[in-house]
């Protein structure tokens, strides 16, 4: 079993995915704490909440769905800073309409 294997397994755990979204939402309200000091570190440590937030919560990916259907032009660059494969799909079919 290699190693990728073993972090999905872990992943499905309920457990887990509780303490990794409550991890989560914690990066996302100290984040404001770290803006206050020199350089994009609040900017980073909100990315990196959202990205654990959005990974283990179906609420959490409800919430941005409607939040990106609300603000699409925040969404978008959202997505495409958490490099999330939504983002890749939409961009290469908006390409594909505009080459086609």
């Amino acid at each position: 079993m290699t190693l990728k294997q073993r972090w999905q397994i872990l992943g499905r755990n309920p457990a887990v995915r509780l303490a990794l979204f409550i991890l989560g939402l914690a990066f996302m309200i100290v984040s404001p704490l770290a803006g206050l000091l020199p350089g994009p570190g609040g900017i980073l440590v909100f990315a990196i909440g959202l990205g654990l937030a959005l990974r283990s919560s179906i609420w959490a990916k409800r919430n941005y769905v409607r939040f990106k259907r609300i603000q699409p032009r925040v969404g978008s660059i959202t997505d495409w800073g958490l490099r999330r494969k939504s983002a890749k799909r939409r961009s290469a079919r908006e390409k594909a309409k505009k080459g086609g």
